[in-house]
């Protein structure tokens, strides 16, 4: 009888795309993969541990597994990913619970971790971050739709607050042909939208080919049959060449959305964060990519209470929201995270400051985004359906303007069934909050 197992993919994309590859892994060599943790045999938890937030959630989810391994019938857990890269020596002390761990450099050994654990023998292993093999076999968890596509994996950048360089390596693109094959198969099983990911997407192809090849990567995957959306993910502000620009305004193909982390907008703070981006890099950046894509979809993340970050520093970054106005914002409270520069800086701001600053910052962004929403009625987008809604008896889906996952969602009414991963015409009537409320009006084209 095949062992049972489980999985619970937490974090980013990136890390969702490593579950996808240990599933095919496991499928392949005879595992059945189950949907609910009480059939399982064997739980896989695939961790982020990125922030204290994120950790605190692997951590929770791992205890509530461990209640099934004490009352139920699961006879062992797996802990990958980030967690345990990140804390070797003390996951397997501090969490008797986890029969066996993997770093981020050996997804690959997930078969042999699974019969460990199931045998109730202990293992760990810790492959080379650097030479982990990218790409492989996926069994894609996504919509059928959509799939996210790694184009790169790790980062060279160091920010003082990040420990991604020591969890997941250094900076090494795929290479193209590598990547628009996965595309290819993809499109093959039905996906319509590709949302390019890596920590750093716009440095792709720099380490390869001597040069930035983002705008070149988008050239061959709008080529591809059946492929309708591209959408980028982590784009750094600096590394925005003319080229791509042109690229995102001139490929019908290429959605008029890109994500652009910033952080702050004070050069101090941006030097104390070791960013390789100033001031002038992002007004730059946004300056040029509006005036060529007039219609284009900014999302961008900022850190408030970085260490030393006075009041003026947040009265700038303030400022710059208000005047910008980002469609799209997120923010966070700094995490102060061990092994980081950051962690040992003077001035940490006191937690109750920090959150006050990210409500502060949460607020004005509300107002920015009712007011983009409600420019919007009477507008005519094309939107993918993603569902039905059956409590409030309407479908629901995204413009080109939703990433997946992040964004908001425009719920509509339809004279007929409307399939999932459909493309049609909805026009704007009403907002409802951070969300869109629309009619179909008939059968949609890309943008």
């Amino acid at each position: 009888m095949a062992v049972k197992v489980g999985f619970v993919s937490l974090g980013c994309p990136k890390n969702l795309i490593n579950t996808e590859v240990m599933l095919a892994k496991l499928a392949s060599e005879g595992f059945e993969i189950v949907a609910e943790d009480v059939d399982a045999d064997v739980i896989v938890i695939n961790t982020c541990a990125f922030i204290e937030s994120a950790k605190q959630e692997a951590i929770d989810n791992i205890l509530d597994v461990a209640w099934l391994k004490e009352n139920h019938t699961l006879r062992g857990i797996v802990v990958t990913g980030c967690l345990p890269e990140r804390y070797r020596e003390q996951i397997l002390e501090e969490l008797p619970e986890v029969d066996c761990v993997l770093g981020t450099g050996s997804y690959g050994d997930i078969c042999e971790a699974v019969r460990s654990a199931y045998a109730n023998k202990r293992f760990a292993r810790f492959g080379d971050i650097n030479a982990a093999p990218l790409g492989g076999e996926r069994v894609v968890t996504t919509q059928e739709h959509f799939a996210y596509l790694q184009i790169a994996e790790g980062c060279d950048n160091r920010c003082s607050y990040c420990v991604i360089p020591s969890i997941r390596g250094r900076f090494r693109s795929r290479p193209m042909g590598e990547i628009v094959e996965e595309a290819r198969d993809l499109a093959s099983l039905g996906v319509r939208e590709l949302c390019l990911v890596a920590q750093d997407t716009t440095r792709y192809g720099e380490d390869l080919y001597g040069t930035y090849a983002l705008d070149a990567l988008l050239r061959e995957l709008s080529a591809i049959d059946g492929i309708r959306w591209l959408r980028l993910l982590y784009c750094y502000p600096g590394r925005i060449t003319d080229g791509l620009i042109e690229e995102i305004a001139n490929n019908p193909k290429v959605v008029k959305y890109i994500d652009m982390p910033i952080q702050h907008i004070s050069d101090r703070v941006l030097r104390a964060m070791n960013r390789r981006d100033t001031a002038a890099d992002i007004r730059s950046a946004v300056e040029r990519l509006r005036r060529a894509v007039p219609d284009i979809v900014l999302r961008t993340t900022v850190i408030t209470g970085f260490p030393g970050e006075t009041e003026d520093e947040f009265e700038e970054l303030r400022a710059f929201i208000r005047e910008t106005r980002f469609e799209r914002l997120g923010v966070f409270a700094y995490s102060r995270e061990e092994g980081t520069p950051a962690y040992d800086l003077p001035d940490q701001i006191p937690e109750k400051l920090k959150r006050k600053r990210h409500d502060v910052l949460m607020r004005e962004q509300r107002k920015i985004h009712t007011a983009y929403n409600r420019a919007q009625l009477g507008r005519t987008f094309a939107v993918v359906c993603e569902g039905y809604d059956t409590a409030g008896g309407s479908y629901y889906g995204r413009t080109y303007a939703d990433a997946p996952d992040i964004d908001g969602r425009i719920f509509f009414s339809a004279p007929r069934r409307v399939g999932e991963g459909e493309l049609i015409r909805v026009e704007v009537t009403e907002v409802l909050d951070y969300d869109l409320i629309g009619k179909f009006v008939g059968e949609g084209e890309p943008q």
